[in-house]
């Protein structure tokens, strides 16, 4: 598929509509490591990793030498940690509530 293919949206959000009704984060990380190469799968980690460091203030270029990622996605990642209403801003929360014992 190409990225303007209107399947790419459809798809996209059927699979994230699936995986928020499940519970089961055991079942999720077996699915994406089967949907996933272990390439990708490494990306996905990395940028990951990056936004997490990001929202801990680390560096940029300290980053960048710690998970080896260019400094054009860290760039790309504090421009949408940034964004008003940021979806990583909301997942960062999600997971400090975690991390502090909440659910």
């Amino acid at each position: 598929m190409k990225i303007n293919d209107p399947r790419v949206n459809e798809n996209f959000t059927e699979l994230a509509e699936v995986l928020s009704m499940t519970k089961d984060s055991g079942l999720i990380e077996d699915f994406l490591r089967c949907l996933l190469t272990p390439a990708e799968t490494a990306d996905i980690a990395a940028r990951w990793a990056l936004v997490k460091a990001l929202n801990e203030k680390t560096p940029q270029r300290e980053i960048a030498k710690n998970l080896g990622v260019s400094l054009c996605k860290i760039t790309r990642g504090s421009r949408e940690l940034k964004k008003p209403n940021s979806a990583f801003a909301r997942i960062l929360a999600i997971t400090e509530k975690k991390s502090a014992g909440g659910r």
